[in-house]
């Protein structure tokens, strides 16, 4: 009887009887992850094209500015859609009582900062830390995007003839 053994005896035999919250946390994190990626990838091309454009026209401390800033922004604005829909999650399955604390919840959740003073209703309690793990997925992703970014508007900047 090994760790996976014990594992798969919890997860599928437990008195709790989480598959509910699996069936519902894996999609949305397949669902998140994928907005995520395509919406990187949307910023990524847009970002490389103004980046071009103002590096033409303007100092580069500007253009690196501008790229980096729009990009973190816009990051940041799937993040709250992904946590969004998380949201929606928990008000369609009623683990939480109204739209802002769902919000609340989620944006606690997806950032680990686990501060609110909300609880998921105890049936759905496991999503709330499947969605802590979707939360890292994306950070992670966002983090990789932002280093890239950085990387690639540097190097615009020390050889502007090379794109």
């Amino acid at each position: 009887m090994g760790i996976a053994h014990g594992v798969f005896t919890l997860v599928m035999f437990s008195p709790a009887n989480w598959s509910a919250d699996w069936a519902w946390g894996l999609p949305l994190i397949v669902t998140t992850v994928v907005i995520h990626v395509l919406g990187l990838g949307l910023i990524g091309v847009k970002a490389a094209a103004v980046s071009s454009r103002v590096l033409e026209h303007r100092h580069p401390t500007v253009a690196f500015v501008i790229v980096i800033g729009a990009a973190t922004l816009l990051a940041t604005c799937l993040h709250a859609l992904e946590a969004g829909l998380w949201a929606g999650a928990y008000r369609l399955l009623d683990a939480l009582p109204d739209e802002r604390s769902a919000m609340l919840y989620s944006l606690s959740a997806i950032t680990s900062y686990g501060h609110a003073s909300l609880n998921l209703r105890e049936r759905w309690q496991l999503l709330g830390a499947l969605e802590a793990l979707n939360g890292w997925l994306l950070f992670g992703l966002t983090t990789a995007f932002l280093f890239a970014m950085i990387e690639k508007v540097w190097s615009h900047q020390r050889n502007p003839g090379h794109r």
